[in-house]
């Protein structure tokens, strides 16, 4: 048995139950083999046995009292998975699905992808099974409020900075925020997605999305192609899928569909991007309100996005909902390119069979990681208590996406597998976290 095979199988013997954990793992660890093989060295000092197992795993109560008046308890998580680069770096997740085992597999993606940034950030992710849909302002604000009562004293501006993530927006980090500097009494970059009147940085907002299409597009441009022209399918309506949509139009790609969880709406003649912003950002609504305004659009509550002939999909919405029948039907419809959006939205058995048919395969850890390197941007501006302009962040942002697949691309031919993004972004992102554990000691 393989040094990677064996620590996989030990991990998920250790950690029951925590089925995403195991996905990402398996994902990752028999990638990196070749790796070890050329460094035995990481292999004695148990480099993958310290890789896999968190640093510090953060449990905690959360009680709050609704408009009701009625006491509601959730349960809080933070991970702080790994810390050779510098500060944890990850989001906070509020949704009923959050249990340990999802905000561990969010918390090793993120040792890779924050790597790749090249930005000096370690691993960490957190959140709750609380659910803010339906719930009045002063309710976020209270749950927000109880969450960061514990939370302040394990994170810091140069200890852990967490950021927003699904469920997690502006309203949520203000009161995040506000709490920690009440409880504190520090006014530091302690959270990322902040707004500008406080210390947030332009291009947040848009930067995973944005970040997602310039990825796919350097994708692209090294087969000869671009996005302009291009038919794409987009799953999801929040951030990261709205700001994608909007970018590969400004490329010139029509975006044909965009999701929430109750359906997916298609429009031939391209999405209306400010009618689903007003739908989504503004009134916090469902997605089939978008055929109140497109009347011709379609609303479907079965099937799927990935149904509709396209040259590029874009998974947007959450882990595994392009499983292996979606795959084979972007295949059928002869996808060209296929970039994570999300956070592992495609399963290992989808992803299988999207490289084996010759579709370019973008992974999350390293398409997604544009919304990380700019909270990192935003990091640098609060420490330095200057803000740039936000063709001068998107510049970065551009930069720091081509260099993410130059250096996974390179890894993937250096290793053997031309062309797999997936090899290339694991291999990549373990190399320079591999090298600061192993510079820095057994600990």
């Amino acid at each position: 048995m393989s040094y990677t095979s064996e620590v996989l199988a030990k991990t998920i013997e250790k950690n029951p139950g925590e089925q995403e954990f195991h996905q990402a793992i398996r994902e990752v660890l028999p990638t990196l083999q070749p790796v070890f093989d050329a460094n035995p060295a990481y292999q004695r000092s148990g480099l993958l046995e310290r890789l896999v197992e968190p640093e510090r795993q953060i449990i905690f109560r959360v009680p709050w009292v609704d408009d009701k008046g009625q006491v509601q308890v959730n349960r809080g998580f933070r991970v702080q998975f790994n810390s050779a680069l510098g500060p944890y770096k990850g989001g906070l997740r509020f949704h009923p699905s959050v249990k340990l085992g999802t905000i561990k597999f969010l918390g090793f993606e993120q040792i890779f992808k924050n790597s790749l940034t090249g930005q000096p950030i370690g691993g960490g992710k957190g959140g709750s099974d609380f659910d803010p849909k339906g719930k009045s302002d002063r309710e976020v604000m209270a749950f927000c409020q109880s969450f960061m009562t514990e939370l302040f004293r394990h994170i810091g501006a140069d200890t852990d900075v967490p950021a927003g993530d699904i469920g997690v927006g502006g309203r949520e980090i203000g009161f995040l925020y506000g709490q920690y500097k009440r409880l504190t009494g520090l006014y530091e970059g302690v959270l990322t997605g902040k707004d500008l009147t406080y210390g947030g940085s332009l291009t947040r907002t848009e930067a995973t999305g944005y970040g997602l299409v310039y990825l796919v597009s350097n994708m692209l441009e090294a087969k000869g192609q671009d996005l302009n022209g291009k038919k794409v399918v987009i799953s999801g309506s929040g951030n990261v899928a709205i700001y994608a949509a909007e970018k590969a139009a400004k490329l010139g790609a029509k975006v044909l569909t965009m999701s929430d969880s109750n359906g997916w709406i298609f429009d031939g003649d391209g999405i209306d991007l400010a009618a689903v912003k007003e739908i989504k950002e503004v009134r916090r609504g469902r997605i089939r309100e978008y055929l109140n305004v497109r009347p011709k659009a379609e609303y479907h509550e079965e099937g799927l996005v990935w149904s509709v002939p396209c040259d590029v999909a874009l998974p947007c919405a959450t882990q595994n909902e392009l499983r292996a029948d979606g795959a084979r039907l972007l295949v059928q419809n002869k996808c060209v390119a296929v970039g994570e959006g999300a956070n592992m939205p495609t399963d290992i058995e989808g992803t299988e069979i999207l490289q084996q048919n010759g579709v370019l395969f973008a992974p999350g850890k390293a398409a997604n990681a544009g919304g990380v390197a700019v909270s990192a941007l935003e990091m640098s501006q609060n420490s330095m208590r200057l803000s740039w302009t936000f063709d001068e962040v998107d510049e970065k942002l551009k930069g720091i996406m081509k260099n993410i697949y130059t250096q996974s691309s390179a890894a993937a031919e250096r290793y053997g597998a031309k062309d797999n993004l997936v090899l290339g972004a694991n291999v990549a992102g373990f190399l320079k976290v591999a090298a600061a554990m192993t510079l820095q000691g057994i600990v």
